[in-house]
């Protein structure tokens, strides 16, 4: 399809303010007479707050607030769920340590060294409990306890065993299915809590107004939540709080709740009755927020003709110290289980379990790479004992068009109707050279290399034909000025990945307005309607969908007004771009002569006292279409010293229409990047005893990859599907977290077809790969 702006490599919008430092972000802000603020943290894994002592600290002239001098509310971060399944137990400051960094007390000076050194006066008497740091271990019968009620809801509810929620499906009959099953297989897996490493950690600004209410600057996913939530919390007007909208540096889904430090800082603010700034280092913020991690036990049933009949899939999640979004995760995770390939009949047992440690939140795929890690791994195990090619065995039965998907669990399902998994599947093993990988038996030497293939899959939003438990809509406000410019009010977060571009595109493709006249205005929660938040990759699907959605109305309007000067019917009209003269005209459908300039209509529509061109509306997106991908990763193996390279690596997506070619290209290979990490070395683990992190909080002694771990960029191939999904804007997906779903599978598969041993436990480090050739084992732990 011919599109005028869609899929071209354009400017971004934000480049040039954020290539000259110019583009703020919340630790940019400075508002006049502000404090500045610091949080003291528990060194305690579960403690009860018997006193603090914070008069050393007021003496130096801070402001400082206790557990007993701010709201006593409960509340979940996260409020993208429906109330009814949204599990409550965070206070803005707990009476109850229940993890090592959690924030107890906080205090504001008018520097951050006075702020610093009022926080170290601070005094507090702890009671130590025992804690709890294995899932395991806490649901013991004498495991000590975190809480004995929550909230579900309004509702209170008893927590028995540290079990936080579970969640269990059944279709069809599984039992059944393996009975006719000629092969089963059984394996475990497991896969560790990782720090997300945003570039920005979290930042706070509140600034008391002088009708009651507060303005906020915060980092964000999510600013309509943000206010909502502080409504709730402080039991102030929506009217009197407004969040602005700033730039965020990078999220990888850390701020899709509203984070701890928000409500901090606010309460800090009303009581010192002027505005705030609170920022966390980077050692507070490891000790916020982790990936969930994951222990899955897998069976499947295959046939001997590579049907898939039957599986059973148990998960356990070691949650943390709170419930940020444990409910939702699992039912996302049966989705992911569910949609991958055709089990026929299945069950999915998911267990949330509190521990006394960070609590874990989403990160890049909301345990996605967790089952697809346990599945697609499973896959090649399967092909590799039964006898069949790894990608035949995919192809066979991977979820497709006509099939039901499980965007985000059992309640949002939707049929799928553009898929590109057939073509990423048979151009990557070309491209890969497939046919030619040899088996592990036929490699010796030092250095050894294999292939290795996985498949995956993100949802695009959380869409269905009815809603279900996730809330899903975005608003849109569009305006064409006087001059023909046209002005985008959106509350949708960009983080980083193009969303904005792609909404400017979308707009001025379909009012065929160019590029460079079409702008992002500066909005806040007062300018614009409700965006449930940026996550579940729905920036492009949602976001440009809503945008989509509300320039149609635009259009129709602009088109009324021009029949009236034209005195033309509307239908017999269309809008066209005339490069020469770099205007935007309307004229008659067949006949240029009879025209005028989309500015000319605003301008008259103005001078007419017709109103101004503009409209604002809600949408929400009945689709949730799986963005497929697949990895085919060689890797090189130093049997010496069990170090792996990557020398080559080809990563396919369909995405639909790729609005953002150049943007797409980049989530691949910056995910490519993140997925190796994930595979081959990250891991925020805890002392067991102390539940103190291994790494100290220091991101130093928590590896990630770099340039020098990545193949060189003439060695990574990307492609784009050709797929078209007719309910997306212009045919686009998303494409976000999908493109780092089945890295590390596709990583591990590659190390089996090079040296023969199976890793079931990530990160596959140096040591383990030497741990397991010279023991011929693999060790777990």
């Amino acid at each position: 399809m011919d599109f005028q702006v869609i899929g071209k490599v354009l400017p971004r919008k934000d480049g040039v303010a954020k290539v000259c430092g110019k583009e703020p972000f919340a630790s940019d802000i400075v508002v006049p007479h502000m404090l500045y603020a610091v949080t003291l943290r528990s060194d305690h894994a579960h403690a009860e707050i018997i006193k603090i002592d914070t008069s050393e600290a007021e003496a130096m002239g801070a402001i400082c607030i206790t557990p007993a001098e701010v709201p006593d509310f409960t509340y979940n971060e996260r409020t993208v769920s429906i109330p009814e399944k949204t599990y409550c137990d965070r206070k803005v400051l707990p009476r109850r340590a229940r993890h090592v960094g959690e924030a107890i007390a906080a205090v504001a000076a008018e520097t951050e060294e006075l702020a610093f050194r009022a926080m170290q006066a601070i005094k507090v008497e702890y009671n130590i409990l025992p804690s709890v740091l294995d899932p395991v271990d806490a649901m013991k019968p004498d495991a000590a306890s975190l809480y004995d009620e929550i909230l579900l809801g309004k509702q209170q509810l008893q927590v028995k065993n540290n079990v936080a929620c579970e969640r269990n499906i059944v279709i069809g009959d599984p039992e059944a299915g393996f009975a006719a099953a000629d092969y089963i297989v059984e394996r475990d897996y497991d896969l560790p809590r990782i720090y997300h490493h945003q570039m920005e950690t979290k930042t706070v600004v509140c600034q008391p107004e002088a009708n009651g209410g507060i303005t906020v600057w915060a980092t964000t996913q999510t600013i309509h939540n943000v206010r909502q939530l502080l409504g709730q919390i402080f039991e102030l007007p929506l009217s009197k709080i407004n969040v602005k909208k700033l730039s965020i540096g990078g999220s990888f889904g850390s701020s899709i709740q509203m984070n701890s430090m928000i409500p901090i800082c606010v309460a800090l603010a009303l009581k010192a009755k002027c505005p705030v700034k609170l920022v966390s280092s980077r050692e507070d913020d490891i000790h916020n927020h982790v990936k969930f991690p994951a222990r899955i036990k897998l069976k499947v049933g295959v046939k001997k003709d590579a049907a898939i009949v039957a599986a059973d899939m148990r998960v356990l999640v070691d949650i943390g110290a709170h419930q940020i979004n444990s409910y939702p995760l699992l039912g996302c995770m049966s989705g992911w289980y569910a949609s991958l390939y055709k089990w026929q009949d299945f069950r999915f047992d998911g267990t949330a379990v509190y521990t006394n440690k960070v609590p874990g939140c989403a990160m890049q795929g909301y345990g996605n790479p967790e089952v697809n890690f346990a599945v697609e791994s499973h896959m090649d195990i399967i092909a590799n004992e039964c006898g069949f090619d790894p990608i035949e065995l995919r192809l066979k039965n991977y979820v497709g068009i006509g099939d039901e998907f499980w965007g985000q669990g059992p309640t949002v399902k939707s049929i799928i109707k553009s898929c590109g998994v057939e073509e990423m599947l048979t151009v990557g093993a070309e491209k890969i050279a497939w046919s030619e990988r040899g088996s592990f038996q036929a490699k010796t030497g030092r250095y050894r290399r294999g292939a290795g293939i996985a498949r995956g899959f993100h949802t695009s939003g959380t869409g269905g034909p009815k809603p279900g438990e996730v809330i899903d809509y975005s608003s849109a406000t569009i305006k064409i000025n006087e001059d023909g410019t046209v002005d985008i009010l959106s509350p949708v977060m960009d983080l980083g990945g193009g969303t904005g571009e792609a909404t400017v595109k979308v707009v001025a493709e379909l009012l065929k307005v160019p590029y460079d006249r079409v702008e992002l205005a500066i909005v806040d929660t007062r300018t614009t309607g409700y965006d449930v938040n940026t996550h579940a990759t729905r920036g492009v699907y949602c976001g440009c969908g809503a945008a989509l959605h509300v320039a149609k109305q635009v259009r129709t309007k602009l088109l009324e007004y021009a029949a009236r000067i034209l005195e033309e019917d509307p239908d017999d009209l269309e809008l066209s771009y005339e490069p020469e003269e770099k205007r935007t005209i309307i004229h008659v459908k067949g006949f240029k002569q009879k025209q005028i300039s989309i500015g000319e209509v605003a301008k008259l529509a103005q001078i007419y006292s017709w109103g101004t061109i503009a409209v604002s509306d809600s949408y929400r997106q009945k689709n949730c279409p799986p963005c497929f991908v697949a990895h085919f990763i060689e890797v090189e193996v130093d049997t010496w010293t069990g170090i792996v390279k990557v020398p080559r690596a080809i990563l396919l997506a369909d995405s639909g229409t790729p609005i953002n070619p150049d943007m797409l290209e980049g989530q691949l290979i910056g995910s490519l990047s993140r997925g190796l990490g994930y595979a081959a070395y990250e891991s925020t683990e805890n002392d067991l005893e102390t539940g103190k992190l291994l790494c100290g909080g220091f991101i130093t002694d928590n590896k990630i990859p770099t340039s020098c771990e990545m193949p060189l960029m003439n060695n990574i191939e990307v492609y784009f599907a050709h797929t078209y999904e007719p309910t997306g804007p212009f045919g686009a997906k998303g494409i976000g977290e999908a493109a780092l779903n089945s890295v590390a599978a596709a990583y591990a598969n590659a190390i089996y077809n090079a040296i023969g041993i199976r890793f079931y436990h990530t990160p596959i480090t140096p040591e383990r790969i030497m741990q397991a050739l010279e023991g011929g084992v693999v060790v777990e732990n």
